[in-house]
């Protein structure tokens, strides 16, 4: 009625403003059309709607019916839940009953069997006995009573490695080279210990179920060698008492160029430095030693003077008949000559010296630096991971070593040939001073 209200208003209005388009009997005959159409609509609406609540009240009594279906049908199943529930606990109590003592046999046999799959997972018996394992993994994993022909499986099996523990022997087998290469070869097993072929020793590679040649050898294959040529029953050779631990060690050392490289560049400066120093004492050490033969053999021939020898330029220098009136300025040119000879006595020492005190210090740089990129790697992972860390504290560990291995053996060279350059010189002014002596008192230098 409200909304007949309102139209009429409308139609009004819309008069007034168009009073001079329609007239009354015209806007009476729209009036009534107009609520006609609004009735109409009305009526749909309504048919609508209560078409639309009978589909929802058919819809929710579905609903109602099959949620009541679904709680009978959890009921059932709790139902027989608990009964499959009750009946399990009443066959376990029957097994426990009827197993008896044979229970804790199953309990020994499978925790034995999972004990040996561990210790045996890395033995090189597993390349002739490949299936060991696996039957120990599911006899240990198994959740049914064992049979008899399984418990003497078993038995076989540890009795098979005790009599494998220990024999020697040479078998087929395959190996696994450097290289990469897979090859069936021919090795000599020392029970579960140790694994040789002809080029190397051998591992076990659990993935690969196969020997792995060592990338790194021991020492003491050429024992292994000439026993396996020999025919005597009995040989000495190396052999891994820890069943391969030793071994892995071994391989895990650093070699020698190992350790040079963990040094970094440093640590190669430091190499190079004492390798040019031992090459500088080395050569200086020869020629000393060849001055001194030389110094040795003119003192034989004081009267015929030799230049190639510091001692026979130093007697040049007074002639065959020396003027001995003007003794002091013979004694001037004597000093002269003994000094001119001391810097090639002494050639080199100088630098010899410098490289054994830069040594150290280099090994103190490498140290500093080492130091720094730990303090870095501590930075970045927060001290969790070692190996981060590793590669600092090698190189101020490796360093400091390279250093005082070479500066203390420089040090040493140089005091050997500052001694010998030392007494050549020594030598030289006593000679010296011996022929002024020999010439003052008018004898002949042969005597």
């Amino acid at each position: 009625m409200k909304r007949l209200l309102w139209i009429t208003c409308g139609l009004l209005l819309s008069v007034s403003v168009q009073a001079n388009v329609l007239s009354p009997d015209q806007l009476l005959e729209r009036i009534r059309s107009e609520k006609n159409t609004e009735e109409q609509l009305m009526q749909e609406r309504e048919q609508h709607f209560l078409q639309t609540r009978n589909q929802q009240a058919q819809l929710l009594a579905q609903a109602k019916k099959a949620l009541a279906e679904q709680e009978s049908r959890a009921a059932a199943l709790k139902s027989t839940f608990t009964a499959n529930e009750q009946e399990l606990a009443d066959q376990e109590q029957l097994l426990k009953q009827q197993v008896g003592d044979l229970g804790e046999l199953f309990a020994v046999v499978r925790q034995s069997a999972g004990d040996l799959a561990g210790q045996w997972r890395s033995s090189l018996l597993n390349v002739q006995f490949p299936k060991r394992i696996e039957q120990l993994e599911r006899l240990s994993k198994s959740r049914v009573l064992p049979n008899a022909a399984q418990v003497e499986s078993f038995w076989l099996t540890v009795l098979e490695d005790m009599t494998a523990t220990g024999r020697v022997e040479r078998v087929a087998a395959p190996v696994i080279g450097v290289d990469g290469q897979r090859q069936t070869q021919d090795i000599l097993r020392v029970g579960p210990f140790s694994a040789y072929n002809d080029q190397a020793f051998l591992t076990f590679s659990e993935g690969d179920n196969a020997y792995r040649a060592l990338p790194k050898q021991p020492s003491g294959l050429g024992q292994v060698k000439n026993w396996i040529a020999s025919s005597d029953a009995v040989g000495l050779i190396p052999v891994d008492p820890t069943r391969g631990s030793l071994v892995e060690q071994l391989q895990r050392q650093p070699s020698l160029i190992d350790r040079l490289k963990q040094g970094g560049l440093v640590g190669w400066v430091i190499v190079a430095l004492g390798l040019f120093g031992f090459a500088l004492a080395a050569w200086r050490m020869f020629g000393l030693m060849q001055v001194i033969r030389s110094v040795r053999e003119q003192m034989r021939n004081l009267s015929q003077p030799n230049s190639n020898n510091p001692l026979g330029r130093v007697l040049s220098v007074l002639g065959p008949n020396p003027q001995l009136s003007d003794l002091e300025t013979l004694e001037l040119k004597l000093d002269e000559a003994v000094m001119l000879e001391v810097p090639q006595l002494e050639k080199g020492q100088g630098l010899l010296k410098l490289l054994a005190a830069v040594a150290p210090l280099l090994g103190l740089l490498g140290t500093v630096t080492g130091m720094i990129i730990t303090f870095q790697a501590i930075t970045q992972s927060g001290g969790g991971d070692s190996r981060l860390m590793a590669d600092g504290i090698s190189q101020a560990l490796v360093t400091t070593v390279e250093g005082l291995v070479v500066a203390i053996p420089l040090l040493f060279l140089h005091s050997v040939l500052s001694a010998r350059s030392k007494m050549v010189v020594q030598l030289l002014e006593q000679q010296c001073v011996g022929l002024l002596a020999l010439h003052m008192s008018g004898k002949k230098r042969s005597e």
